[in-house]
């Protein structure tokens, strides 16, 4: 099983600083965000992951290699700690750049060729997951079980035309259908796609047969997946868990929020700043 993380974007939501930073890059205290998506993988078992990115982004290509200076100076100092919090992460890592943002179809089709014909679990690493078991792993789960591409879903009690709505086929477990923004009212459920998924090697046959009769502007992977579901071959799982929607400054607020609440030493500050403002 490989993982690729799509980080090509513009993150524009968050300009000024996305203009030199990739929001990938954003820290939740003293995190990148991608961290929070490599722990993920690794947890689940993943091993090599392949990242496409753009001309921007190289920072990215730094995160995953070794800062000798400090790891000489952390070793001298006998600082182990600190030499842990450096280490790169435990992944093999390939990346490949989309010169031009031609769509999440066409950067899928740029990874393709490293996964040697694998399954792949695809993130996109603005959408965080937190607790146990790792998301990924519950998609694999549900893969080895069905042999099927997987899409992850959580259960949206309000108004659900601002995502993707998943269809669920009578048996709970695969899908008979999938709409993107359904207009309020018409949703099939309250099942909404997450920022990951689980595609098998047929996925990306789909997508490449669909790229060569592509015309002009951006290439979307969403006729792929319609193949396989017409043909019964995609699964979703409800997902157990926290998500943590970090596309848009107020969902990237709340996960600094949710990562200082849970760390002792720095939930105090929270609450105070709360009670200052009840004041």
């Amino acid at each position: 099983m490989k993982g690729i993380i799509i980080a090509a974007g513009y993150g524009t939501r968050f300009l000024p600083v996305t203009k030199t930073i990739p929001k990938e890059m954003l820290p939740i205290l003293t995190r990148p965000s991608i961290a929070y998506v490599l722990d993920e993988f690794v947890a689940s078992g993943i091993e090599d992951v392949v990242v496409v990115t753009s001309r921007r982004k190289k920072v990215l290509d730094d995160y995953f290699d070794r800062e000798v200076e400090l790891e000489e100076i952390f070793r001298r100092e006998g600082r182990a700690d600190k030499l842990a919090l450096i280490a790169p992460p435990k992944l093999k890592v390939a990346f490949v750049r989309q010169s031009e943002m031609r769509g999440t179809g066409h950067a899928l089709l740029m990874a393709a060729p490293l996964l040697g014909g694998e399954a792949a679990v695809v993130a996109y690493p603005d959408d965080l997951h937190v607790g146990n078991p790792p998301l990924a792993r519950q998609l694999i789960e549900t893969w080895e079980r069905t042999g099927c591409s997987v899409l992850s879903t959580m259960h949206e009690g309000g108004d659900v035309s601002r995502y993707g709505v998943v269809d669920p086929a009578a048996d709970g477990v695969h899908l008979k259908g999938f709409v993107e923004k359904p207009a309020k009212g018409t949703e099939p459920s309250h099942d909404i796609s997450l920022g990951r998924y689980l595609y098998t090697p047929e996925f990306f046959e789909y997508l490449a047969e669909g790229w060569r009769s592509h015309g002009a502007g951006e290439y979307y992977h969403t006729g792929a997946l319609d193949r396989l579901i017409a043909e019964g071959k995609v699964a979703y799982r409800r997902v157990e868990g926290t998500r943590l929607d970090t596309g848009e400054p107020s969902g990237y607020l709340e996960a600094i929020l949710n990562a200082a609440w849970d760390d002792p030493a720095l939930r105090p500050v929270v609450e105070r700043f709360v009670a200052s403002r009840q004041a």
